[in-house]
């Protein structure tokens, strides 16, 4: 198939560019920024530039799409409160940009696979999520994800827009082959956990007073590749249209998630407790159960997720 990538010189982007590309199809990768080293190897067709100005949208359309896999985006819970307008901007008014091109050029029949975020949920009313949970985010972030899946779901009544929504709960890991990973300064807890290690640096632990059994909130971590994946199954006319959740079903803590990078560096973090952060809930946990159905399964353990972390940030 011939697929649209954006913000392909991303994480999550960058793994599903690799991912397509290994099951041979035919890329063309979109991203504000050029391709870090490791991807530029990588055989696809690149565009520098916004997805969403006249010179992206108009290699989107040269290109003739059979599916877009829409990951450009900004993602952090935190800063979305402090500058909110650039979230609803980059996630929101952009993919609307995106999203009418289709329409107006009439290619609504291109299949759009969006990353979405468990941060639509909110503070939940129970956990594990699903999917039919009270969608109520607590960020700018939240709020500008669950905006775009209203979006989608009305254009899909109205003029039959093909979508998939998946609503993403904590991506770390890295490519199993060591072909990608994080870029530097990542602000995920495996991430920050490993980088501390590796440069010798304090690492802060943002509260340590949730509600929960050790004081320290609760995550569902789901590994890059598993979301790649995901993201390529998805091309499957047979996945019907709608919205799923993509997790493992189970939650570790931060303080979980530190005695792991212990674990597999041998080594001790220099840990300090910082405050809680704006945003945040204390517990967020998936019940993929509706994508499990469609055949798709995580591979991988958070043991193999900080394995290949401390892999690539060591490489």
């Amino acid at each position: 198939m011939k697929v649209v990538v954006t913000g392909a010189a991303g994480y999550i982007g960058g793994e599903t560019l690799i991912k397509l590309v290994d099951a041979g199809h035919d890329v063309l990768a979109i991203d504000r920024v050029m391709p870090p080293g490791n991807l530029i190897t990588v055989p696809c067709s690149w565009h520098t530039g916004d997805f969403a100005s006249d010179l992206g949208l108009d290699a989107i359309k040269l290109f003739c799409p059979d599916a877009i896999i829409h990951c450009a985006g900004t993602s952090l819970v935190g800063p979305s409160v402090m500058n909110p307008e650039e979230y609803y901007n980059n996630n929101f008014v952009k993919t609307k940009i995106l999203l009418d091109f289709l329409i107006a050029n009439h290619q609504k029949n291109v299949r759009v696979i969006f990353s979405s975020s468990a941060a639509t949920y909110g503070e939940p009313i129970m956990t594990p999520c699903q999917e039919e949970d009270p969608a109520i985010p607590i960020s700018p972030y939240g709020e500008s994800k669950l905006m775009v899946e209203l979006m989608m779901k009305s254009y899909a009544t109205a003029y039959s827009l093909d979508f998939v929504a998946f609503r993403y709960f904590n991506a770390c890991g890295a490519d199993s082959q060591g072909r990608h990973g994080q870029a530097p300064g990542a602000t995920h807890i495996i991430a920050r956990v490993l980088e501390s290690i590796r440069d010798g640096k304090t690492f802060t632990l943002y509260g340590d007073s949730y509600s929960t059994p050790d004081g320290t909130c609760i995550r569902d971590y789901i590994h890059v590749e598993d979301l790649a994946d995901a993201h390529v199954m998805a091309m499957n006319p047979a996945v019907p249209i709608g919205i799923f959740n993509l997790g493992t079903n189970q939650g570790f803590s931060n303080r979980d998630i530190i005695n792991m990078a212990e674990k597999i560096t041998g080594q001790r973090v220099d840990l300090e407790i910082g405050a809680i952060r704006a945003g945040d809930p204390a517990v967020l946990t998936a019940s993929a159960d509706r994508f499990n159905s469609l055949g798709w399964a995580p591979k991988f353990s958070l043991e193999h997720m900080v394995q290949h972390a401390w892999a690539w940030y060591t490489r």
